[in-house]
């Protein structure tokens, strides 16, 4: 059998006579996968989907670690403005802020509460009603007008405790209510409140 074509070895094992047409035919086809190879190379299996996922997150944390240590990014701190004429208050109401992860800013009366929260939009803001220069429905009532794309959560700690008071709070724009004189506990349990809605 050496020496012989794949056509005339194919057709001696059937048992039927060879033509010149087969041997020919049958050569071509033998050479054309050959040269197919020669000319380009075997394309590689595709990966399968989950690999490909897996390799974009990994290069997309990736990314982000070069990212984060060529140009760290600020960290936005929260902010809440504490609003009233006693110091003390200021002082306990920053204490809780401070414990709850807000930044405290103080202001002694509305004007200056205002003129901060144009400066600069707090999340927060606790404010008393009773105050010199503005009081605090004057100023809740204006800083509800403010155009701001993140409003802020308001909250009023004041001794007007009647239940017309906090109506009149509540529809100038507050968020919540607290009468004085309020303890820690029942402070920083209303934030809380407020921070889990």
């Amino acid at each position: 059998m050496e020496g012989k074509t794949l056509a005339e070895k194919l057709a001696e094992a059937k048992g039927a006579p060879v033509s010149e047409d087969d041997v020919v035919e049958t050569q071509v086809e033998a050479d054309a996968p050959a040269a197919a190879s020669e000319a380009a190379p075997v394309p590689k299996p595709e990966a399968p989907a989950e690999q490909d996922a897996s390799d974009t997150a990994a290069i997309v944390r990736a990314a982000k670690a070069q990212r984060e240590g060529a140009a760290p990014q600020q960290v936005a701190t929260k902010t809440c403005l504490i609003v009233d004429d006693s110091r003390v208050i200021r002082k306990v109401s920053s204490k809780i802020a401070k414990s709850l992860g807000y930044s405290p800013i103080e202001a002694e009366n509305g004007e200056e509460a205002l003129a901060r929260c144009k400066k600069s939009m707090p999340q927060l803001v606790l404010t008393d009603w009773e105050m010199p220069e503005m009081d605090g429905l004057e100023f809740v009532t204006k800083l509800r007008a403010i155009p701001t794309p993140h409003a802020p959560t308001i909250v009023f700690c004041t001794s007007k405790g009647d239940v017309a008071d906090i109506h009149e709070g509540i529809n100038a724009g507050a968020d919540d209510y607290i009468v004085k004189p309020f303890d820690e506990p029942s402070l920083r349990a209303k934030l809380e409140q407020l921070a889990a809605k």
